[in-house]
């Protein structure tokens, strides 16, 4: 696999990690600075119609968006309480099946408290997907198996590519009726954060690439990991551009 991207990736963290740590002022810094992009983005690249400045002005304000269908106003509400308790678990050393449900909750349930972390008993078919995901009755299972893959293997990866393969792996078994995309990058991002890395924003200009590294990692899941790799990193020099900070020289890798 092309690790270029990683490598890339983790000499960004380096300049962020030596200026000050993922933790105190920075950690709250982050938080802040990520609140607003993650919720924006993760919900645009859904189909949610919000701007970002409209998504700031809703969680900073409280003033909602005229012209907005209420969905698209809870789905912002949700997805900013389900990054809260995301930055609960910095510092945790993993992820549980419960913080898997509770993420999923916190998002969900102003649009279905009785689908909120609630796995799925109906299949479901992706739409522009080749492939099927888990029948409703193996899914129980597969979370367990995913939660163990997570406790004893995590440190066989580096932190990007356990993130990316985390993301992969839930949603493949896509447990809930709706809003699996945005649990799989709350779960990267948890697992991102936990080992001292930014949350990772994929952009929604890039909506089709991120869908075909995803579809396509059925086959080759080192082109998914380059995708999340390629995003961690631009995510990271945006940052260190609004620290001010001096870019490392990435050109020679």
């Amino acid at each position: 696999m092309d690790t270029n991207f990683i490598k890339k990736a983790e000499l960004c963290h380096q300049v962020i990690n030596k200026t000050r740590p993922l933790e105190g002022d920075m950690l709250k810094q982050v938080r802040d600075f990520f609140r607003i992009s993650t919720t924006w983005s993760s919900n645009a690249l859904e189909g949610n119609t919000l701007t970002i400045s409209e998504t700031k002005v809703l969680l900073e304000d409280g003033i909602t968006v005229g012209g907005k269908s209420l969905r698209e106003t809870l789905e912002a509400y949700g997805h900013s309480h389900a990054y809260d308790y995301m930055f609960s678990l910095i510092d945790e050393k993993t992820i549980l099946e419960s913080d898997i449900k509770e993420l999923h909750r916190l998002f969900y349930s102003g649009i279905s408290e009785s689908k909120a972390g609630v796995y799925r008993t109906v299949r479901v078919v992706i739409t522009g997907s080749s492939y099927p995901v888990c029948a409703p009755d193996k899914i129980g299972q597969e979370i367990k198996y995913l939660c163990d893959w997570i406790e004893k293997e995590r440190n066989n990866y580096d932190p990007i590519t356990f993130a990316a393969e985390l993301h992969r792996r839930f949603i493949f078994i896509h447990p809930f009726e709706d809003g699996n995309g945005r649990t799989a990058r709350l779960l990267m991002n948890t697992a991102l954060i936990q080992k001292g890395y930014l949350p990772c924003v994929i952009s929604p200009y890039i909506r089709n690439d991120y869908i075909q590294a995803l579809e396509g990692a059925h086959a080759e899941p080192e082109k998914f990991i380059r995708f999340i790799a390629e995003a961690e990193l631009e995510t990271e020099k945006d940052f260190i551009r609004a620290l001010g900070l001096e870019m490392p020289e990435l050109k020679s890798i």
